[in-house]
């Protein structure tokens, strides 16, 4: 077993472990991936104030999310084609995530089910949805999701159109991956994922496939998909689903302090300062630099969550000390899945953990909610001035 310290190991182990397309989908951005970049650069422009002689016994890093206990303030996020970095993916990370109490969000675009993952797990999970012009299958996700026991639906507001990855288009990205030359030439080195994969009949998106009309096999859903997602979303949908779903709602991909308002009067039970993982709007600023002025603007109006660029616990303490009250993890978890499965998942929310509780510790604080803008030293144009 090799040592693993911290969440870049977990990458590496990944990088060799998983296809190139896959891990490619994970770590990139749009264009240019300069909001990708910036999203984990701009933590490290933020420092830690240390304190001493503080009594450091009882520390805890409980909280809650929504009003669900947490065992630290941290989820993780829906990432699509999670099946596809480790054999049943989605259903591994649930079980990580029930198991260190902390909540799971399943994909729309994953390859297991919202059945398939309800099967697995004990407790309710999250799940996210995309919003697609066909209302038959949207409305019929929600019933299903219901079904599930899902405890809150995280409405995803930033992808109305597909921003253009460059890297998916080069290698081709499909689930299952096309049998190219260049694929069975990376596949033939990936002999451990391979084998895993055929054990599974979880291989392409379990949401989707036989619920959509039209789409009994692979072969209708690219086309579908790439039609489906709803360019004329609107407040006025967003509320049709709010009142459809009747549960707790979280709206993702927040990152303007107009939209933050809306979303607080509109009666979320929380919003994420999102981005999309710099994988929508390339060159917008990163969640953590457009986290401050939100939490300025609505206060305690409605729960803020922060995604984008965590990588340790050191990243989830600034977060927290900078307003948020949650916050999301993605490709630090899907790291940790493409590198030694459930395994890995559980190894990276031990990681981050035990960053976030000793750093905590090192500024003096004992209990994770007591964090705030005086844990931290934060340059005086870290927001920016902007014409």
């Amino acid at each position: 077993m090799p040592v693993i310290t911290c969440i870049e190991d977990l990458k590496r182990m990944h990088r060799r472990r998983a296809p190139r397309m896959f891990f490619d989908y994970c770590e990139s951005g749009s264009y240019t991936e300069q909001t990708f970049r910036d999203n984990c650069s701009d933590f490290q422009k933020i420092r830690l104030r240390q304190k001493v002689a503080v009594d450091m016994l009882g520390r805890s890093t409980r909280s809650e999310m929504i009003g669900e206990p947490v065992a630290m303030p941290v989820a993780l996020a829906p990432v699509g084609m999670t099946g596809m970095q480790c054999a049943d993916g989605e259903i591994k990370a649930a079980r990580a995530a029930e198991a260190f109490g902390v909540p799971y969000t399943l994909s729309t675009m994953s390859i297991c089910s919202v059945e398939d993952v309800a099967a697995a797990t004990t407790k309710p999970f999250w799940f996210q949805l995309y919003v697609m012009k066909d209302e038959e299958f949207v409305d019929g996700m929600l019933e299903r999701v219901k079904k599930a026991g899902c405890s809150a639906l995280v409405l995803t507001l930033d992808l109305q159109i597909l921003g253009q990855r460059h890297k998916d288009l080069r290698n081709g990205l499909s689930a299952p991956p096309k049998m190219t030359l260049p694929v069975m030439l990376d596949l033939a080195t990936k002999w451990g994922w391979g084998l895993e994969m055929l054990k599974t009949q979880r291989r392409s998106f379990g949401n989707i496939v036989g619920h959509a009309k039209g789409v009994g096999d692979t072969s209708s859903l690219a086309s579908w998909t790439a039609e489906q997602f709803d360019p004329q979303l609107d407040w006025g949908k967003i509320a049709r689903l709010r009142d459809k779903w009747g549960g707790k709602l979280i709206l993702k991909g927040i990152l303007d302090e107009e939209d933050a308002r809306r979303a607080a009067d509109f009666g979320a039970d929380a919003i994420i300062v999102s981005n999309h993982g710099g994988r929508q709007l390339d060159g917008a600023l990163s969640s953590i630099r457009m986290l401050p002025p939100i939490v300025r603007a609505v206060g305690d109006q409605v729960e803020i969550h922060m995604d984008g660029g965590i990588r340790s616990g050191q990243d989830v303490l600034k977060a927290l000390a900078m307003g948020a009250k949650g916050t999301f993890i993605g490709r630090s978890y899907i790291y940790g899945l493409g590198a030694m499965g459930e395994a890995g998942v559980r190894r990276a929310l031990e990681v981050i953990w035990k960053e976030l509780d000793i750093s905590m510790a090192l500024c003096g604080e004992k209990d994770v909610k007591a964090l705030g803008p005086h844990n931290l030293l934060v340059p005086e144009d870290f927001e920016g001035r902007w014409a």
